[in-house]
């Protein structure tokens, strides 16, 4: 029974590893939004998960909030902005989608290897959801730092927090008013994000950071 439990959770949390690579793949802001919308429900089943096995009832709270946040306020947030900033078209990248695929996968390797190792100590259970965690941490940065668009900075951001709050849960969990405070810290974020990506679009006319780099005087 207790390897059937290792294998579930492993198995969503390498699923919310892959659904990261999706992102990665993605070309167009609406289905992006759908993908880190899957993403977020992918979270939410794997918290539920880890709060049945480690017998922790609190963790179901941050189930909840991560399906009630993450899955549908945020998304549903997302499209509406989309919508009144008329930004229906393909995302700019960096790089192209094979090599971002391929950086990925480096990063991915790098930390199944770096984590395996400092954690050889630790929980069986644990030390695979923290490779899995940073993974989705690794991958998150890896689509800011490769998308010209801030609409998908800001979901790569998102994808980021997601990877947190797996390292938190498979670690043993985490107190539920530090769940409370990140989900609300997000929340704020997410708000003050969202009000800058109006202000940009106001100002500039575009959301595309190279846009912004020009009218710095930087050129790529």
């Amino acid at each position: 029974m207790q390897g059937l439990t290792f294998d579930i959770a492993h198995l969503l949390a390498g699923t919310l590893v892959l659904v990261s690579f999706i992102e990665l793949y993605q070309d167009r802001l609406t289905a992006l939004i759908n993908v880190y919308a899957a993403h977020a429900i992918v979270l939410t089943l794997s918290v539920a998960w880890q709060a049945l096995a480690q017998h922790a009832p609190h963790l179901y709270i941050t189930a909840t909030i991560a399906l009630v946040f993450k899955a549908a306020v945020i998304p549903l947030a997302l499209r509406r902005i989309v919508i009144r900033l008329g930004i229906h078209r393909e995302i700019e990248t960096v790089v192209g989608v094979g090599p971002a695929m391929l950086i990925g996968i480096g990063l991915v390797a790098l930390s199944m290897v770096v984590m395996l190792r400092v954690t050889a100590e630790a929980d069986p259970l644990a030390r695979e959801d923290l490779a899995f965690a940073l993974s989705v941490v690794l991958l998150g940065l890896l689509m800011m730092v490769t998308r010209r668009n801030a609409v998908s900075q800001v979901i790569g951001f998102m994808s980021l927090e997601n990877g947190l709050v797996l390292a938190a849960t498979g670690a043993k969990g985490m107190p539920l008013v530090v769940e409370i405070s990140v989900a609300f810290s997000v929340l704020i974020a997410f708000i003050v994000i969202g009000i800058f990506l109006f202000r940009i679009r106001e100002r500039f006319d575009t959301v595309d950071i190279q846009a912004l780099d020009r009218f710095r005087g930087e050129r790529r």
